[in-house]
């Protein structure tokens, strides 16, 4: 249960900052680019959020396969 939780924030956290960071460069062309841009920006954060736990769940299996 507890790496679906820490799947879940990382998603979270990476989805705002990329909504933020979208909207932030779609704000200087217009707001509806902004609004565009933050929906974009959030998605790709979300599957970088993703991504990147798997990445380290692989990372803990590897160094807990040395250790045996």
């Amino acid at each position: 249960m507890g790496k679906r939780i820490e799947k879940a924030v990382s998603r979270a956290k990476f989805a705002a900052i990329g909504g933020a960071i979208g909207a932030a460069v779609g704000g200087f062309v217009s707001r509806k680019a902004a609004s565009t841009g933050a929906g974009i920006g959030a998605l790709v954060g979300a599957s970088i959020g993703e991504k990147r736990v798997d990445l380290g769940e692989m990372a803990e299996k590897v160094t807990d396969r040395s250790g045996e």
